[in-house]
């Protein structure tokens, strides 16, 4: 049995499509996989069981990309054809049947949004898969010893990051001998690129409780470090998603995109909304090009009140 399985570009609803596909492949376990996904989000593939191929598919003006993908797999009768990307290829491809997905409710979550697609109430939670070296790596990174508290300062758009040197607040904060998890080590982890976005962070932590991971690691090494994390703080962003496909603990930062739509998904994943309303974020003259955060209505009282309260839950399902 052979199934194409397109989903997303971006990090986050690729990690958010996991569950799904997780579904698949324990419902057909003889099937081989062909995942067709964006170049960004397709390493969060690599160690899927019964993996046949990555087709990395790069997107273009006009939906050119579709073409030579379609050429690359139209040579092939699949058996099973799910696009969550909601295109016209599954309808083009020879299949024995195919799921396409729909434009759905804005105020529905994806996950949910996605399960509906096989009438699968709950749905089931995203979850990602990594090789031995992942582990390896990770076990090198984050050696055994105090918890560590894993954070994820930066966004893919500065509107969505909340203030770095709130973030050094609440991590002084949880780390304190009175806080949440005193002594604990921080990870800190972002893309090489968003280094400036973390250094306040960085600077704020004492070098000897410090896991610099900045520009360091791939995705799926950084989701087994998150395996090893007693909790995850960050933006609304793919590590997001990640951490909480991985288990950890996950608070969720929210201020100008949709929490019902995208807050983590998971038994102990929660978010925080900034108090700012849209009115008050995109405002006259608004302009997602230059603008600054709209996440300043999240006080680091208000991310510290959720940390805790969501560490209690954790804490009152384990006892």
């Amino acid at each position: 049995m052979h199934i194409l399985f397109v989903t997303a570009t971006r990090i986050g609803d690729a990690v958010l499509s996991t569950g799904l596909l997780s579904y698949l492949i324990d419902r057909h376990p003889a099937a081989r996989l062909t995942i067709a996904v964006g170049p960004v989000a397709a390493p969060l593939f690599e160690a899927v069981p019964r993996l046949e191929r990555i087709a990395v598919v790069e997107k273009l003006r006009w939906s050119a990309h579709w073409l030579p993908f379609y050429a690359a797999v139209a040579t092939r009768r699949w058996d099973l054809v799910v696009d969550l990307r909601g295109s016209a290829l599954a309808w083009l491809l020879r299949a024995g049947d195919r799921k396409v997905i729909a434009k759905g409710d804005v105020r529905e979550h994806r996950v949910r949004q996605l399960g509906r697609l096989f009438q699968l109430d709950p749905p089931p939670g995203p979850r990602l898969w990594t090789a031995p070296h992942h582990e390896r790596a990770a076990c090198a990174l984050v050696s055994p010893g105090s918890p560590v508290v894993a954070i994820g300062p930066a966004a893919n758009w500065r509107g969505k990051e909340w203030r770095a040197e709130r973030f050094a607040t609440l991590a002084q904060r949880l780390t304190a001998a009175e806080g949440l998890l005193p002594g604990a080590r921080v990870a800190v982890l972002a893309a090489g690129y968003e280094r400036r976005q973390a250094e306040p962070l960085l600077a704020a932590i004492p070098l000897h409780r410090q896991i610099d991971l900045v520009g360091k690691v791939d995705l799926l090494t950084a989701a087994a470090v998150l395996r090893r994390c007693a909790l995850f703080i960050g933006n609304d962003t793919g590590l997001m998603h990640m951490a909480a496909a991985s288990g950890t603990p996950t608070l969720g930062l929210f201020g100008p995109s949709p929490s019902d739509k995208y807050a983590p998904w998971g038994k102990h994943a929660v978010s925080v909304r900034s108090t700012d309303s849209p009115e008050v974020m995109f405002g006259p003259g608004f302009d997602h090009r230059i603008t600054d955060t709209l996440m300043d209505g999240l006080s680091v009282d208000a991310a510290e009140a959720a940390a805790c309260q969501l560490w209690r839950s954790v804490a009152s399902a384990a006892a």
